[in-house]
């Protein structure tokens, strides 16, 4: 039997920091990281305290759903971030977050442009909205699944929160900071009812290049494993 406990505690560890910074608050938000070399994923279980839980507690599943490990529940959510995984194969972890200000950026349903460099090389040129879906549906599974075809690492999920993604759970943690950042410094410049200026188009694409060049980069090795 193969022991996921590795891919199991990663998932531990990095909803224990989101929590301890704020941006995973009582039991909403999930996390999950990649099953490397399978076609499957670890996740947070279902409506579970973070602080409670330890690695036999995270759940295992298939792509399609087929339960593999754990007694809890899964995340209702499974079905996005299984969604990702295979539209992406250049990403290892995925975050869903309720944190406040790129919440609130999903009220008023507004991308965030490309306002800093930093922002541009790890999230992406813009982070879009992904349109309305009731939570834990097969019609927010495909709308995430079409809109991260896009190669961002950051989405606004209207009326819900936010979706960040990255090739480690270490960089899906950071991009999470990083939106963050970006949606208080937007939601800031709005209010002072003036114009918001993004950073130089050829600037922009410069950085998003580089973005691109190690997702390709990712999804070559992992194309090299497979062969």
């Amino acid at each position: 039997m193969i022991d996921y406990h590795s891919v199991r505690q990663q998932v531990i560890d990095t909803s224990r920091k989101l929590a301890d910074e704020g941006f995973l608050k009582g039991t909403g938000g999930n996390v999950s990281v990649r099953v490397s070399g399978e076609d499957a994923l670890a996740i947070t279980p279902s409506n579970q305290d973070y602080y409670r839980l330890n690695a036999d507690d995270i759940c295992v599943a298939a792509f399609d759903g087929t339960h593999i490990a754990g007694t809890l529940k899964p995340s209702i959510e499974t079905g996005f971030h299984s969604a990702v995984y295979q539209a992406r194969p250049d990403v290892g972890c995925v975050i869903h977050t309720h944190q406040d200000f790129a919440s609130a950026m999903s009220l008023i349903a507004k991308p965030i442009p490309a306002l800093f460099d930093e922002q541009v090389r790890f999230l992406g040129r813009s982070v879009e909205i992904i349109p309305y879906a009731p939570s834990g549906t097969g019609m927010l599974a495909k709308q995430v699944r079409k809109s991260v075809q896009n190669h961002h690492n950051a989405y606004i999920l209207k009326n819900h929160g936010a979706l960040c993604l990255g090739p480690t759970p270490e960089r899906a943690y950071h991009n999470v900071l990083l939106l963050e950042k970006a949606a208080l410094s937007y939601v800031l410049a709005l209010c002072a009812d003036a114009k918001v200026d993004a950073i130089p188009f050829l600037i922009r694409e410069i950085a998003f290049s580089k973005l691109r060049s190690e997702q390709k980069k990712i999804e070559q090795q992992l194309a090299g494993q497979k062969g």
